[in-house]
């Protein structure tokens, strides 16, 4: 039953049950200055497999279409974007943002028969968002806090990873790495730096985890020695189907992720930083471009509308790693970055890593919790039962990080304190 539960999690192609799942749900595409220019150029993008095309229109409306022309097959990057649509080179048959075919030069009486498939599109938090589910089925927007603020709020990226998704996002539900792999960093981030929670991170690394199941997720409350008389817990949020966010750290920027499949291979990291009541500073979002944080340096080149935005320290060069650092202590694996720091050992594991071999501990518990409930949403969906999570407000949560008393449980105070995100304050240290 488990090895055909990971088969079914790992493979996200049209028609897969995962697939059919992660295609209910509202799917982060490309960053909105990729296509920034109306009638601009057309960018290619591979999600779960599919070979799509985006672009502006001349009414400055984002479309999603099939890259190909549905006449002889030709790739329609090699097209015009013109007059509120992508004309094909070869025989100037034309698509709209919708993929509706509204020209054939050649035989104009068969042009309702020519089109292709479109996705509908939304921008939020400078990113373009396609849904690639069933038109009857299209879900409100996403209710994730931080897709809602001012982009002066917010600070997103992407970068290629090269692994399967699976094994990327449970790099995200997984904390208790922190106090390993990110152990001689925190202290010099700036998105880190002088706060009490590194102090509990690198005194204690023996997690005991508490997870709590709801209809958005996962709560997982990471419980590390505090104060004499206190625990320090750490608050991590797994939202359906791929979002994390990190629990805070003192006042810096909150932080998440979200996990997309470009194939079974690859998928996009996508990283953001955010304050919840205020902008980001301008001292702030300088480190963010330059790579800090959950962030990266790209290879020289590709973080280009449609470029592939791979990270500068990859496995050709071995994530540029540092043997020497390592043994003196300055960076636990010899790897630098937290992003390098987990795309190596997640990317070590091969492009689709072997389940059958895999020892889990008890701290695993997230993982094997979150893997289930994407399994039995994918089974049940495959049975006519909707996918959870699709009201927005189901994804309005917030990490945390708070002291408590020893005698305290944290779900108790989370009921209190983390039961609407948008009308608290940050619980951080």
């Amino acid at each position: 039953m488990a090895n055909d539960m990971m088969k079914t999690l790992v493979r996200t192609g049209r028609g897969t049950p995962t697939g059919e799942l992660l295609r209910r749900y509202w799917v982060p595409i490309l960053l909105s200055s990729e296509i920034a220019e109306p009638d601009g150029p057309q960018v290619r993008v591979q999600i779960m497999g599919e070979k799509l095309l985006a672009f502006r229109d001349t009414e400055g409306r984002p479309g999603l279409i099939s890259e190909f022309c549905s006449h002889r097959g030709v790739s329609l990057y090699f097209g015009r974007n013109e007059d509120n649509g992508i004309r094909c080179a070869y025989h100037g048959l034309k698509f709209d943002i919708h993929g509706k075919c509204v020209d054939v030069p050649q035989a104009p009486q068969v042009c309702e028969k020519m089109s292709i498939r479109g996705y509908p599109c939304i921008e939020r938090a400078g990113v373009v968002w396609g849904y690639m589910g069933p038109a009857d089925k299209q879900p409100e927007p996403p209710g994730v806090e931080w897709v809602n603020l001012p982009e002066s709020h917010i600070f997103v990226s992407k970068r290629l990873q090269e692994c399967n998704y699976l094994q990327a996002m449970e790099g995200g539900i997984d904390t208790s790495h922190v106090s390993f792999v990110h152990k001689f960093e925190v202290d010099g981030d700036p998105f880190h730096q002088g706060t009490k929670a590194n102090e509990y991170i690198k005194k204690d690394g023996n997690v005991t985890f508490e997870i709590e199941r709801h209809d958005g997720g996962l709560t997982l409350f990471g419980r590390r020695n505090g104060e004499p008389d206190s625990y320090y817990w750490r608050v991590t949020q797994w939202m359906f189907p791929w979002y994390t966010l990190i629990p805070p750290f003192g006042d810096h920027a909150l932080g998440g992720h979200v996990w997309v499949p470009i194939d079974d291979h690859n998928c996009w990291s996508w990283s953001v930083n955010f304050h919840p009541d205020k902008p980001l500073t301008a001292q702030e979002r300088q480190h963010l471009t330059e790579g800090k944080g959950v962030h990266c340096e790209y290879e020289e080149g590709t973080n280009v509308p449609g470029g592939s935005f791979r990270p500068k320290q990859n496995k050709d060069n071995e994530y540029l790693i540092d043997r020497v650092a390592q043994k003196e202590k300055r960076s636990f694996s010899g790897v630098f970055g937290f992003a390098a720091q987990d795309a190596s050992l997640q990317e070590s594991m091969g492009a689709i890593q072997d389940h059958d071999a895999e020892k889990l501990l008890p701290s695993d518990r997230a993982i094997v919790m979150a893997r289930r409930s994407l399994y039995e949403a994918a089974v049940a969906l495959q049975q006519g039962v909707e996918p959870p999570a699709l009201q927005p407000e189901k994804q309005c949560v917030r990490a945390a990080g708070m002291l408590l008393p020893k005698n305290e449980k944290p779900q108790e105070w989370a009921k209190v304190h983390l039961a609407d995100a948008a009308t608290q304050p940050v619980y951080s240290l």
